[in-house]
């Protein structure tokens, strides 16, 4: 009968380095099981308990435990293989990488291909995949970023973010914008359902019923989200929406508005507006950084859950499903978790601050 030897005990560090190990979705499933053997072995479990659970022997438990305490986290990967390797040296790989990064392909090409480049140097289009998918490289994908213009960005940016991380006490932070231009589009021919093998499918042909704009004013603390419509974003719509928002809380109680720069929000009828309710603050991002502002963030939950495969037969229609989108979001609604990862990019964590007026 197998008998097992050696106890397996795992430092934190250790621990923590084959957990972060099973949190790989490219990791194979040979490598995760053997990951997972480690942690029970060093929880305590039985063998029996193991090997009923993760279908393995005593044999192959032992085994991998022997080569984990020789070898640390890198002896759980497979042994190579017997037979001839491929013939990937340093060098050919540093070639392939400095190709990759730093020469352009024959015009008009605008980036490289594995087969483009294994022709270009003489080696097969896999060792191109794989040297590629070593360096996390995709020469075939490409990224869309706007870099703000603002002179001022840092400082405005630190502000908003400030009320996220350290929101002033006993005040209301509320993110407001509109989303503009909503369709209320109809179908012409019946929706498909969703069935084994296919996706829901929707006819080509749509019948436009106007637009409407959606203001929305998101509390920070909370999650809710008070809305309206419009039929156009205007100044005054603006004012009027604002006044709304500043019904919903206690009379007295300072409010910090997050809101962009567009010219709607910054009108002569705001600037009057904001004369008369000295309590209310507008904090304006920086240009082109919309993205500072949460209610994006649920824009983009209300374009995926209610409009991109809505069906609207009116704008009353629209308006009254916005709504109810609305209100059943605030049935369930929990605040944004907002967390800036590199403080060191451009805003130092020591700025951040909220501005009092």
């Amino acid at each position: 009968m197998f008998t097992p030897t050696m106890d397996l005990t795992l430092a934190s560090a250790e621990r923590h380095e084959l957990e972060q190990l099973l949190r790989q979705t490219t990791l194979s499933q040979a490598i995760a099981r053997r990951a997972r053997v480690m942690l029970a072995v060093a929880d305590g479990e039985s063998y029996a308990a193991i090997g009923a659970r993760l279908g393995v022997t005593d044999r192959f438990i032992a085994m991998w435990k022997r080569r984990y305490l020789e070898g640390g986290i890198l002896a759980l990967g497979d042994a190579p293989r017997a037979g001839r390797g491929h013939a990937l040296s340093p060098a050919l790989e540093a070639k392939i990488l400095e190709v990759t990064l730093h020469q352009a392909p024959p015009a008009p090409l605008t980036h490289w291909t594995t087969r483009r480049l294994g022709k270009r140097l003489g080696v097969s289009h896999m060792t191109i995949a794989r040297v590629w998918q070593r360096a996390g490289l995709r020469p075939h994908r490409v990224e869309r970023y706007t870099e703000s213009p603002d002179p001022d960005f840092e400082r405005k940016a630190a502000d908003i973010i400030g009320l996220y991380l350290n929101p002033p006490q006993h005040a209301a932070v509320l993110c407001v914008d509109e989303k503009t231009a909503i369709q209320a589009l109809d179908r012409t021919t019946p929706v498909l359902p969703l069935s084994p093998g296919r996706a829901e499918r929707h006819g080509f042909e749509y019948v436009r019923h106007g637009t409407l704009s959606l203001y929305a004013a998101l509390n920070v603390h909370t999650g809710r989200v008070l809305g309206d419509t419009v039929p156009r974003h205007t100044a005054l719509a603006f004012v009027d929406f604002l006044d709304q928002v500043v019904a919903t809380q206690p009379r007295g109680k300072p409010i910090h508005i997050i809101a962009d720069n567009l010219s709607a929000h910054k009108a002569n009828p705001v600037q009057a507006w904001l004369g008369a309710h000295p309590r209310v603050t507008i904090h304006y991002t920086p240009t082109y950084s919309s993205w500072l502002n949460q209610v994006e963030l649920w824009f983009a939950k209300i374009e995926r859950d209610c409009i991109a495969r809505g069906i609207f037969t009116s704008t009353t229609d629209l308006r009254k499903k916005l709504l109810q989108y609305i209100k059943l979001h605030n049935a369930t609604c929990q605040p944004f978790l907002w967390r800036y990862r590199d403080p060191k990019r451009r805003i130092r964590a020591s700025r951040i601050s909220v501005t009092v007026h």
